[in-house]
């Protein structure tokens, strides 16, 4: 892993070696293929931005066996799936730490929060691949803390050539494409990745290191207010009086004892049917469209994870098509233009069976229905500054409605305040 001279890239050679990673570590398969590879002679070996791309060094290629290759594949993109370049932006914001020099100690403490139980069942440490132990760190720990434990001097000098892109700290390089460069991925494609290889980790607990299970179970999914409000919420609505309640003849009414010759049904309570609209309208970040992906497992969650009694709808000024919830990173959110929430719920109320709730996740920037629908119904509101408020361009004093009181409101990406 230290630089060469130039060639060719053998992308025969490269594309096998992230097969053979995606074989050895399936849960991140999803992402290893995700990564678009452009081929660069400035990179030392290969490295991220963080957009996606994977700068490939031709001459590293070349002497690199597969097997190595692989562990590097594993490594980039674990760079991506952590975070690490949003990450050392808040170190740097909040601690005050400028220049390449603290942007080389970042990608290096980072490096040591993923190689210190990346490699071994099938997958080869490649030739150089720091690790803490090597610096007299403990092992287990995350970039923030290691960032603590070291800094630059002659027992670091020797990585001065150590350069895994944008991706690992943050820092652009003079090779990176930019934002608006070709095969970038946008931020709901990067969270729908993000999402999948969760999903696969804590899909087969136990498959996995212990860091790639801090890394789902707390890093990418960790404790939030709104969240445990949105499902409190959901289960709140689908357990009221009438939601997910229905006459059945399985086991008779006990009152029916008091007329002979008479079977009387029973009330029971079944898994309550959730329609979930979400605002796809130009007003709506990708972010925050990726954010709503994320809800919808969480809902899912909420009523039991039977995700055949979860439909989605995307809505802007016109509903689309009901989807049942199969993945979340498979819906597909349609959209664009205006907003008119209205028409998302008729068309909920179309669907038989009908929803026993309604969970919306929108900006509130929509006209409401005049009348309370037929079922509960929450709101899973993303919030917007007051700088932000340029509801409509003809004109510019207005604001919508707030939404109506017969809704529970969660406010998404906030502290705590639900009513």
């Amino acid at each position: 892993m230290s630089p060469g001279t130039p060639g060719t890239l053998d992308l025969d050679k490269l594309f096998a070696a992230r097969l053979h990673a995606a074989r050895v570590r399936p849960y991140l398969a999803t992402a290893l293929f995700a990564l678009h590879t452009v081929e660069s002679r400035l990179v030392p070996t290969m490295a991220v931005d963080r957009h996606w791309r994977c700068y490939v060094s031709p001459a590293f290629v070349d002497r690199a066996p597969v097997e190595e290759l692989a562990g590097v594949w594993v490594h980039e993109v674990s760079h991506l799936l952590r975070d690490h370049h949003g990450r050392s932006d808040r170190v740097a914001r909040e601690r005050g730490l400028t220049g390449p020099a603290e942007r080389l100690r970042m990608n290096i403490a980072a490096d040591c929060e993923i190689n210190d139980d990346a490699f071994g069942e099938g997958l080869v440490r490649p030739e150089g691949a720091l690790e803490p132990q090597s610096l007299g760190l403990p092992e287990g720990e995350l970039m923030e803390d290691y960032l603590r434990q070291f800094r630059l001097g002659p027992h670091t000098q020797n990585l001065a050539w150590l350069d895994c892109g944008s991706g690992a700290d943050g820092l652009e390089r003079e090779w990176d494409l930019g934002p608006d460069g070709a095969h970038g991925l946008s931020a709901q494609e990067r969270d729908a990745v993000r999402f999948r290889v969760a999903q696969g980790i804590t899909g087969r607990p136990g498959r996995t290191s212990k860091g790639w299970q801090r890394w789902a179970d707390e890093a990418f999914h960790p404790p939030q207010p709104w969240r445990e409000l949105l499902g409190s919420a959901v289960r709140s609505a689908a357990s009221g009086p009438g939601a997910g309640e229905d006459y059945t003849y399985g086991r008779p009414s006990r009152r029916s004892a008091g007329i002979p010759g008479v079977v009387l049904p029973s009330l029971r309570r079944r898994p309550p049917r959730v329609s979930v609209v979400i605002d796809t309208s130009a007003s709506v970040s990708d972010t925050e469209l990726g954010s709503a992906l994320l809800e919808v497992a969480a809902i899912s969650r909420a009523v039991g994870g039977r995700r055949d009694l979860v439909t989605v709808l995307s809505c802007d000024a016109a509903a689309r098509v009901v989807q049942p919830l199969c993945r979340a990173e498979g819906i597909s959110l349609v959209g664009g233009g205006g907003t008119d929430l209205r028409t998302g719920f008729a068309r909920a109320l179309r669907a038989q069976p009908r929803p026993d709730v309604i969970v919306v996740l929108t900006d509130g920037q929509t006209p409401w229905p005049g009348t309370r629908p037929p079922c509960r119904t929450v709101v899973g509101l993303f919030p917007r500054l007051q700088a932000d408020r340029s509801w409509d361009e003809d004109d510019p004093d207005y604001v919508p409605d707030s939404p109506p009181e017969w809704a529970r409101v969660v406010v998404i990406g906030s502290a705590p305040a639900a009513r």
